[in-house]
């Protein structure tokens, strides 16, 4: 897709917006940094996307850059998750390093039981891969990727619990 012809007007609507939406998005993510790198995100994709230029153009800039926040905030909600379970740095003792090590096995044991596709898609979801990049890599419709890594997470769900009971 093309940028817009008149590069002056994003200018000046990027002057105009970017200090409320930067502001809005640190109220979700709570940190002043990445909320600018994904206000700025959000004026990127605006810029690509001319269906969004017109007289709404500020909603939909504040809407999707509240939207990548949210979306900031799952990943790293994701990635608390999966660190707890694939944790390399040192438990600090020897039961924590077992009780580990065994929960990782588990894990391990679990996702081998799945459909590949399946363990592919929540391997690659745990290390932050967009659904964008999940269609791609596996040859999926970007539609189904969602409900897809759902009924993976069911079915990793039911294997872990068929294996060693309820978590």
């Amino acid at each position: 897709m093309d940028a817009p012809e008149d590069s002056v007007d994003f200018d000046t609507f990027f002057r105009a917006h970017y200090a409320r939406i930067a502001r809005a998005v640190a109220r979700v993510v709570g940190d002043d940094a990445c909320a600018e790198e994904l206000a700025v995100e959000a004026f990127w994709k605006y810029w690509r996307t001319p269906a969004a230029q017109g007289e709404q153009a500020g909603g939909w800039v504040y809407r999707t850059a509240i939207r990548l926040g949210i979306g900031e905030l799952r990943r790293r909600a994701r990635h608390a998750r999966y660190a707890g379970l694939l944790r390399f740095g040192s438990p600090p003792n020897p039961e924590a390093i077992h009780a580990a090590s065994e929960e990782q096995k588990r894990v391990r044991m679990a996702l081998a039981g799945l459909k590949p596709r399946d363990a592919e898609l929540l391997l690659l979801r745990s290390d932050d891969y967009s659904y964008e990049d999940l269609a791609a890599l596996l040859d999926l419709n970007l539609a189904s990727v969602g409900t897809l890594l759902v009924r993976a997470r069911q079915a990793f769900r039911k294997e872990y619990t068929k294996l060693y009971g309820e978590p």
